[in-house]
């Protein structure tokens, strides 16, 4: 029998991304896994999207990200693309910097769980129908282990939303929230 290893992945808990969900308090659920991944030495993996200076992975015939080339921000080093600071990394917790909508398309982040042997993937995210749909159809294609953090899932659109975790997820994921999460780590 193969040993579980999980992965807490935080995706797109940028400063430009993380506005979209108002308030501070909307952030709790994320403190939240983030403390539980933590106490219960879960690896925690953050994971934004950022480009190099001059856009060179943007083609212009990308309708979401040729925008970025456009109209410039969203490189490595700007404040847009760090991590949002109630959720900050401590030492030793990765950023994987993709360049598409998938945690996967384009950064390390395989090389990183191969290297740690995970094998079962913890997803949460800002938004449902963008790096949680991408990443979650991709690491179903490539066997991982599924578990979808409800509460610490957003999409703009509700519905959308709604229709992704109860009828989507669940054929490729275990769906629950964080409360519920938490209780299976006691």
């Amino acid at each position: 029998m193969t040993q579980i290893n999980s992965a807490l992945l935080i995706m797109d808990l940028q400063n430009a991304i993380a506005g979209h969900l108002g308030d501070k308090q909307a952030l709790f659920p994320y403190k939240m896994a983030l403390e539980a991944a933590r106490n219960h030495s879960i690896p925690v993996i953050f994971v934004r999207v950022a480009f190099r200076e001059g856009y060179p992975e943007i083609s212009p015939m990308n309708q979401m990200f040729a925008r970025a080339a456009q109209y410039g921000g969203m490189t490595l080093n700007d404040e847009t693309t760090q991590i949002h600071p109630e959720l900050a990394p401590q030492p030793g917790e990765p950023i994987v910097t993709k360049k598409r909508i998938s945690a996967f398309t384009g950064s390390d982040l395989e090389m990183i769980l191969r290297a740690k042997g995970i094998n079962k993937l913890i997803l949460s995210g800002i938004s449902t129908s963008g790096v949680v749909l991408s990443t979650l159809t991709e690491a179903a294609d490539k066997d991982y282990q599924l578990t979808v953090l409800s509460d610490a899932c957003f999409d703009p659109d509700p519905e959308v939303h709604r229709v992704l975790l109860e009828k989507v997820f669940t054929k490729r994921a275990d769906v629950m929230t964080v409360d519920g999460w938490v209780d299976t780590l006691v």
